[in-house]
């Protein structure tokens, strides 16, 4: 009787768990039916604000679900490219990219989604998201080219660099600076600055066709280009630019950090690298306009990117819904500044908060007054206000930037070397040894010099040849 009991009880547990496990299980489809009736987008980003900006935008849309990947790198695009799987919805381009994957026919033309969206922005963004005046991306963020400097430094020189208005008045601080053993810069051959310093003097030696087939590159006879050209080939003859270390190497943050390099011409994307790469400069420097051949308030872009959708996704709303959320809506727009980006769009640039900041916040969310106490956003703002429209990429602009390398880049391994010969040689004549008592060795000579214009004949001639390679009309 108790054993028929037992047996009873048992059966009666065993159909209130099965009951339960059942009922969990419904539950459990249900999620995942739930799940995946979403739509789901897969972005490619490096911002480093993206998952916060994917999450904000899941709360307002949650019939969409993001996956964000921190994919970075041409090569990855293209490798997928070219497998015809792996490849996102939305991509993160830098500007000087979006034409090359435009013209090629992988980013989805959004011109009849974004109409009257052209005043939102600074001019400088919208026009580097158009090819022949089709829209293929959203501006996220802006590099409007300034002059960031370190006050001690200057003032030590005797210099007031918020004197500086042209390329000689540039050029004189640089020779009161050497005075004192310290370069006003350091270039040893940076394509994305040499580009955006031609952009700045007036420089438009590229040029494509609305329909992306016929490509000019006219770089010997641009007039930009020669006028930017001239002036830094005399700063690199006069010594006054430091051509031994390569931007973004640890030489070339020691120089920054210890003084030895006083100043950079850089995108507003800046301040934070600043604070990473040179902590100690904290409260020494400052930013100011740039420099022009003539004097005249006019900036450049140096960076900043777009999100971009891929023809290939099969999610064309769902993926531009997204993108004009980051781009264009306020919400989107909030979360990335927060975060550190610098705004494309006019209307946070002219917020009086944002303006008005004087700190910079660091990984471990403290603001450093890093500028001194200037409000360097104001600075900043009016610089992406001044950006000159005109300037167009190549529709191969990746492949430009790498060649630059191997063709300018020669003048400045030549001036890099004629240094490094010079230096030891008077070294020698002084009387100095090595640090183990033994003679020092002179290094081998540079040879004939190579000058940047050779460099840029050369890069000229290696891009026209890619550009026919490729399928494009070159004149």
């Amino acid at each position: 009787m108790i054993w028929r009991q037992q047996s009873q009880m048992t059966k009666r547990v065993q159909r209130i768990t099965a009951a339960i496990l059942s009922f969990v299980c419904l539950l459990a489809v249900a999620a995942c039916g739930q799940r995946d009736m979403r739509t789901e987008i897969v972005v490619w980003s490096w911002e480093p604000s993206m998952k916060s900006v994917a999450a904000s935008f899941e709360d307002a849309n949650p019939d969409i679900r993001v996956t964000i990947k921190d994919t970075s790198g041409y090569e990855n695009l293209n490798n997928a490219i070219q497998d015809g799987y792996g490849l996102p919805d939305v991509a993160q381009l830098e500007y000087f990219a979006l034409p090359q994957y435009a013209v090629s026919g992988q980013l989805l033309d959004i011109t009849d989604r974004v109409s009257g969206y052209g005043d939102f922005y600074t001019p400088g963004t919208w026009g580097s998201v158009q090819l022949g005046g089709r829209m293929y991306g959203l501006p996220m963020d802006s590099g409007p080219m300034a002059f960031f400097y370190n006050k001690d430094v200057f003032d030590q020189a005797g210099v007031d660099a918020t004197a500086i208005r042209t390329w000689d008045d540039y050029y004189q601080a640089a020779k009161k600076l050497k005075a004192i053993d310290v370069y006003i810069a350091a270039d040893a051959g940076d394509a994305s600055f040499y580009n955006a310093m031609i952009w700045l003097a007036g420089g438009r030696p590229f040029h494509t066709t609305s329909d992306g087939k016929t490509v000019t590159v006219d770089l010997t006879s641009d007039e930009g280009t020669k006028t930017f050209t001239a002036f830094w080939q005399r700063m690199i003859n006069e010594g006054l630019v430091d051509t031994t270390n390569k931007t973004w190497s640890d030489g070339w943050k020691k120089k920054l950090g210890s003084g030895q390099v006083a100043s950079v011409f850089a995108g507003a994307w800046m301040p934070s690298l600043l604070l990473s790469d040179v902590p100690g400069g904290a409260g020494l420097w400052r930013v100011a306009q740039m420099p022009t051949a003539d004097g005249s308030a006019v900036t450049a872009e140096n960076g900043g990117s777009a999100l971009s959708v891929l023809q290939s996704t099969r999610k064309p709303d769902a993926a531009f819904r997204f993108v004009d959320y980051v781009c264009h809506q306020a919400a989107g727009i909030a979360v990335r500044v927060d975060g550190g980006s610098f705004p494309a769009d006019k209307a946070t640039l002219a917020d009086t908060d944002f303006a008005n900041r004087t700190t910079v916040r660091d990984t471990r969310s403290i603001d450093i007054p890093y500028f001194g106490g200037q409000q360097y956003n104001k600075v900043l703002s009016e610089a992406a206000s001044n950006v000159s429209t005109g300037y167009q990429y190549l529709p191969f602009e990746v492949y430009a930037r790498n060649d630059f390398s191997t063709t300018v880049g020669k003048a400045y391994d030549w001036s890099a070397a004629k240094y490094q010969y010079e230096n030891v040689k008077d070294r020698i004549e002084a009387g100095e040894t090595a640090s183990n008592g033994k003679p020092l060795k002179l290094p081998e000579h540079p040879g004939k010099r190579i000058t940047l214009m050779d460099g840029i004949t050369t890069w000229q001639k290696d891009l026209k040849e890619y550009g026919l390679n490729q399928g494009f009309t070159i004149r």
